[in-house]
């Protein structure tokens, strides 16, 4: 089992920014990808950004491209999120999962923190 754990998420006005984090516990060597995801109230958990964990390349979703960094520390099996220019539409709740192999779907997922921005 993987335990997730996301910290960082806040108020901020518009154009501010964010940092997230977001901690794995437990069977956490198996890891492939780690990936940030969003809800905003009455849509679709959204793609934000993944990472994967041997090799570092990154993908972001085109909304988000140029603003928000997605990185890793490996040591401390954390993977965060850098949200600049922050706007009110990236307002939602951010979750963090994890994807222990490919082809399988992220199997864990954390709590999830919400994040607000101001107009």
């Amino acid at each position: 089992q993987v335990h997730l754990v996301e910290s960082g998420g806040g108020l901020v006005q518009a154009g501010g920014s964010l940092r997230l984090s977001c901690a794995a516990s437990g069977r956490t060597f198996s890891t492939w990808r780690m990936g940030w995801f969003r809800q905003a109230p009455g849509k679709e958990r959204e793609f934000v950004a993944h990472v994967i964990w041997s090799s570092g390349r990154t993908s972001y979703a085109d909304s988000v491209k140029g603003r928000f960094t997605i990185s890793r520390d490996n040591a401390k099996n954390t993977v965060y999120l850098e949200m600049n220019s922050l706007k009110p539409e990236d307002t939602a709740v951010y979750y963090c999962a994890l994807d222990s192999r490919p082809g399988e779907g992220y199997e864990y997922w954390g709590q999830g923190t919400q994040v607000t921005v101001s107009s």
